[in-house]
């Protein structure tokens, strides 16, 4: 498995409105995202800056990649642009992270 963190970024007004829209996540979507190889997938919120900081671990970044495409992940991005930071093809704006530690 291959542990991945990025940074996003959510509207400031926006906070309890992303955590519903994940709370009630589509189950095609989650089944979707388990099809790509995607595991232990988390997201967390800074209040403060209005960051969420995610971390997915995913069995191969060739699979991974091709989840952009899939209709769903269209479907849910195009769902998310009203309350987060954006790309003009509604995909989140994503910093990528570079792990420098872990620890099992």
């Amino acid at each position: 498995m291959k542990r991945k963190g990025f940074i996003m970024k959510v509207y400031p007004d926006k906070h309890e409105e992303y955590e519903k829209r994940h709370n009630e996540i589509w189950p095609e979507m989650v089944e979707e995202l388990r099809r790509h190889g995607a595991r232990n997938y988390s997201i967390f919120l800074d209040k403060d800056t209005d960051q969420l900081f995610g971390y997915i671990e995913i069995a191969d970044e060739e699979k991974w990649s091709r989840m952009a495409e899939t209709a769903i992940n269209q479907k849910w991005w195009e769902f998310m642009e009203p309350v987060m930071e954006t790309n003009s093809d509604n995909s989140p704006v994503t910093i990528d992270l570079t792990e420098v530690f872990h620890m099992d």
